[in-house]
């Protein structure tokens, strides 16, 4: 097979064994041996949807953008361009009614139906969020039955055993994210459910939490668990309680009321045992939406960088950061300073936005509704991966201020070309179909948040896509492209350790693996000790991740995907403390990874940085 090499400064780089391996096993399709080949491909895939004099043309532009750094995620990669039936699309959310079959009162799919809908999603590849919190409690009547429900529990649990099912026929790894939210019945169950290993294997779960609730818990206040079935009249919240379920105001069953403090420790506690739950910030969420006046959003996709109404998917595309940077770490014997190169950034950015709005229209969906979701919003999602690596090589540390200020600008750069080059496709192609000005810069919303110039040439032109940016883990991405770089938002784990892969014959598989911006300086021949800018995770105090998210988060639209990785030592009070840090500072998310007996991590560190690990799937 043809080695990849990832230039950074005209330093090559031998592609190191895990790389070819990724990308021989997740993107190589038959019949190509090289990246260039994978690059081929995908580029001319892109750039048939445009007018027939233009394509080779916008092939070529779209080829080069591709290996400057500016490519898609995963199933794009793999798919584009290919006749393999499955999904160029990443990101999904479908619904779950509370019913059996056919549709509940308010619309929303069956159980049974949904969990159909949700097959034929993961047998394409896609990963998929639900919000299980319409599901009526466990214990509650079944109207005709004299039964007591089973509860959104026992639901995902056949969740999960059909799409584990679903990998034995070959199928890639299903990814799952249930959701549930704070004032569900169930939700005390729901967070203890992953504290038995091996518990729900597909799903990753966040409990969806309100600014009501947060307040309640600031404030030491009681908390309501409600929802609109009613209990069977011999149901109590548990054999001890003498606690009568009641209607309040607003229709809704009242079926236990308890300290807000206790549910946030229940949190707080599984997530320092087990990673699980990771936390939504729903208001934080429904706020910033560009379309909060007509959709709802209620869940993310498995990682949590992009929350999406029912039948949402997002076509997703990060910039390689490093390929930005030039003269790394300074270069030796001349008075040239290492730079990101920003003008380079912003045409790539503006390219990038064009080639995943070509993506809508060519992806293969799994779901008419899907589609049709898709087309009438467009939603699309830029993002970027390395960015610690980048920060490295510009001598700028992650956890302080001049990092997070680089970050910054170059979150901001990514926002602004962004929507300018959305405003040109509408001028060209035409605004969304359900673009309505008077809702997309609702005082509030992300998009009323932009230059006055910006606004004044949405109100004139429109825009072409709903919502622009995203920011994934990128995990095989940034192996198989980005020659192992720092990881989408995420710090550098360590320099050089020892990565577990599943292969498809079974087998995991030991990797030996070194971080890019250890490898470039390598390259260059500089001398020990590392400098300064080079810090992992944890080296770091965990509240600097979270500054890092806050400081980019209001550049992004969509989500960012974030798991903070802590001590081992770390105290359950310190998770509830890090939790609450997150949503005073804006974040829409966010998960966290403790290392212990029930969760280790894929990673082995190299010899000084102790061991971290990831949650995310």
């Amino acid at each position: 097979m043809g080695g990849m090499i990832f230039t950074v400064s005209s330093s090559e780089l031998t592609p190191q064994p895990l790389s070819l391996a990724v990308l021989q096993q997740k993107y190589l399709q038959p019949g190509e041996t090289h990246v260039n080949d994978v690059f081929e491909r995908v580029a001319k895939a892109m750039a048939s949807v445009e007018v027939r004099d233009q394509r080779v043309h916008m092939e070529a532009v779209f080829l080069q953008q591709l290996k400057a750094g500016a490519i898609g995620a995963g199933r794009i990669m793999a798919g584009a361009g290919t006749d393999q039936p499955v999904t160029w699309v990443n990101c999904f959310v479908q619904p779950v009614g509370d019913c059996l079959r056919g549709r509940d009162a308010s619309g929303y799919p069956g159980i049974h139906d949904a969990m159909a809908q949700a097959v034929e999603t993961l047998r394409r590849g896609g990963g998929v969020g639900y919000d299980f919190s319409r599901i009526r409690p466990q214990g509650a009547r079944i109207n005709g039955m004299g039964l007591g429900a089973s509860g959104p529990c026992h639901f995902i649990e056949a969740f999960d055993k059909a799409c584990v099912a679903l990998q034995t026929t070959g199928a890639r790894r299903g990814a799952q994210m249930a959701v549930l939210r704070c004032d569900h019945p169930d939700v005390l169950a729901f967070i203890a459910a992953k504290q038995t290993p091996d518990t729900w294997s597909s799903f990753n779960v966040s409990v969806g939490v309100t600014d009501d609730f947060m307040r309640a818990v600031a404030r030491g206040e009681s908390w309501e668990l409600v929802h609109a079935m009613s209990p069977r009249g011999t149901w109590h919240a548990s054999s001890a309680s003498t606690f009568v379920p009641y209607t309040r105001g607003d229709g809704r069953w009242v079926y236990q009321r308890l300290p807000a403090r206790t549910l946030w420790a229940a949190m707080a506690h599984a997530a320092h045992r087990s990673a699980e739950p990771g936390l939504l910030f729903l208001d934080t969420i429904d706020r910033d939406n560009n379309l909060r006046a007509i959709e709802t959003i209620d869940a993310t996709n498995p990682c949590g960088e992009q929350p999406l109404p029912s039948y949402g998917g997002c076509v997703l595309g990060p910039l390689i950061l490093p390929a930005f940077v030039r003269h790394p770490f300074g270069t030796s014997g001349t008075e040239a300073a290492a730079a990101f190169d920003m003008v380079a950034f912003a045409q790539a950015v503006r390219w990038q936005v064009r080639a995943l709005d070509n993506v809508l229209d060519i992806a293969r969906w799994p779901l008419s509704e899907q589609a049709r979701e898709a087309h009438a919003k467009r939603r699309i999602g830029i993002g970027f991966t390395g960015l610690a690596d980048t920060l490295i090589m510009l001598g700028l540390r992650y956890d302080q201020p001049e990092g997070r200020q680089m970050a910054q600008r170059i979150a901001q750069s990514l926002r602004d070309n962004a929507y300018a080059a959305s405003v040109a496709l509408a001028r060209e192609r035409g605004a969304y179909p359900l673009f309505d000005v008077d809702i997309c810069l609702t005082a509030g919303t992300f998009a009323s948040r932009l230059s006055p110039a910006l606004r004044a040439l949405i109100r004139t032109h429109g825009l072409r896509n709903s919502h622009l940016l995203s920011i994934a883990p990128t995990g095989s991405v940034s192996l198989a492209f980005a020659d192992n770089t720092s990881t989408g938002i995420e710090p550098v784990f360590d320099w050089t350790y020892t990565r577990h892969v599943h292969a498809p014959d079974g087998h995991r598989h030991r990797f030996e693996v070194q971080d890019h911006a250890w490898r470039v300086y390598q390259r260059l021949g500089r001398s020990e000790p590392l400098p300064s800018s080079f810090v992992t995770a944890l080296q770091m105090r965990p509240e600097d991740h979270i500054a890092m998210v806050a400081a980019v988060q209001p550049f992004i639209d969509g989500g960012i995907s974030k798991t903070l990785n802590l001590p081992a030592e770390t105290s359950a009070e310190t998770v509830a403390a890090l939790f609450m840090q997150a949503w005073h500072d804006g974040l829409k998310g966010l998960a966290i990874f403790r290392p212990n007996r029930i969760r280790c991590g894929v990673f082995e560190p190299g010899p000084e940085p102790p061991s971290a690990g990831q949650r995310k799937i």
